[in-house]
Parts: C-alpha cells; sequence; structure tokens
C-alpha cells in the first residue's frame, strides 16, 4: 500500500514537473529568457509562485531542466544518425548533418531560444558539458567501428572524436554557426565535413 502510495506522489510530481517545464519552455519561446521569470509561470499555469519553487529552486534551475530537455532531443536525433546503415564515414556525414539542421532550426531560427541557449552555454553549466561528452561518446563509437574495418587509420578514437568535433564546430555551436552563416568566406558545411572525414582516413 505504502509503495502504490509512493508511486503516485511520484507521478504527480513528474506530471507537475512536466507542465511547468512545458509552460516555461513556451514562455521563453515567446516572451525570451530574460523577459520571463517564476511569477509568469505560475501566473500562466494557474499555480502561487510559492508552489513553482516546491518544484523548482529558482528560475535558472527551471532553464537549467528545459535545456536539458532540449538537447535530449538533439541527442536522440544524433544517436539515430551514428546507428544507421552505412560505413562509417556515411554515420559521420549523417551526424553533421543532423546536428547543424539541429542546430539552425532549434537554436538559430528561433531568436528566443537561441537568446536562452547562449545563456546557458555563457554560464558554462553543466547540462552542456555532459551534452558534448555524450556526444564525442556516440562519435567516437563511429570512429572506433572505422579503426576495426580499415576504414580509418589506427587512433585513438576519444582523441579522435574531439578533434572530429573541433574542426565542425562552426556547424555545431549556436553562436559561430550565427557568425558564420551571414560570410561568404567560411568553408561549406559539406566541405567541412569532407576535410574532417579525411583526417581520420590519413
Amino acid at each position: 500500500m505504502l509503495e502504490t502510495l509512493d508511486t503516485t506522489a511520484d507521478s504527480a510530481r513528474q506530471e507537475n514537473v512536466t507542465r511547468i517545464l512545458d509552460c516555461a519552455e513556451r514562455l521563453f519561446r515567446h516572451y525570451g529568457y530574460g523577459k520571463t521569470n517564476v511569477a509568469d509561470i505560475a501566473r500562466e499555469l494557474g499555480m502561487s509562485t510559492a508552489n513553482i519553487y516546491r518544484f523548482f529552486a529558482s528560475k535558472v534551475e527551471i532553464h537549467q531542466a528545459v535545456c536539458g530537455r532540449m538537447l535530449e532531443t538533439c541527442y536522440r536525433l544524433t544517436y539515430e544518425a551514428c546507428h544507421g546503415p552505412g560505413t562509417a564515414s556515411e554515420k559521420l556525414r549523417r551526424y553533421v548533418h543532423t546536428h547543424y539542421q539541429w542546430t539552425l532550426e532549434t537554436m538559430i531560427d528561433q531568436e528566443k531560444v537561441h537568446e536562452m541557449v547562449i545563456v546557458a552555454i555563457e554560464r558554462d553549466w553543466h547540462v552542456i558539458e555532459k551534452h558534448i561528452d555524450s556526444i564525442h561518446e556516440l562519435v567516437a563509437e563511429v570512429i572506433r567501428e572505422g579503426i576495426a574495418t580499415g576504414e580509418f587509420i589506427d587512433q585513438d578514437p576519444v582523441i579522435a572524436s574531439r578533434c572530429f568535433g573541433a574542426a565542425i564546430i562552426s556547424l555545431s555551436h549556436p553562436q559561430i554557426m550565427a557568425q558564420c552563416l551571414a560570410k561568404k568566406n567560411r568553408a561549406t558545411p559539406d566541405e567541412l565535413t569532407e576535410f574532417a572525414i579525411r583526417a581520420l582516413k590519413k
């Protein structure tokens, strides 16, 4: 009986957390992170501000959770790209394209979301670092596969993954992407991708 009560309480708590995050993300996207406060979220949900603080200690904590959810979506898409059919090179091309398109559509084309992500990056939040580590692990797995089949030269896949990420950073980092999109004297996404893949084969 006690276990059932605990499960029900956990379910109710998670439902409230999801409602708060859904509302916060909607307001952040519409008004911008800087112009939205906890009172706005509470009012939109018909809750008291104190009730919001039962689940999140601050607006910053809500922001971190919203960013975490967005990055989970990115990870899921890139995971699927890295685990699809084809050679290691084909998987890396698909990974870069997927990550680039997600960043472009989610973080660059939507100005208010871009603001929210920039704040997270500038504050060096652990959710950002955790995401980067997870992406590096995905790419390292593909590189390891390429080494095993002889497609790539023998090398440390972890180091190679970090270097690959650095080579294509202008295709995945929202601030750098935003700057490069307006420039005519920058390598195209395809050119950068092929350059990075060739480096793994030499």
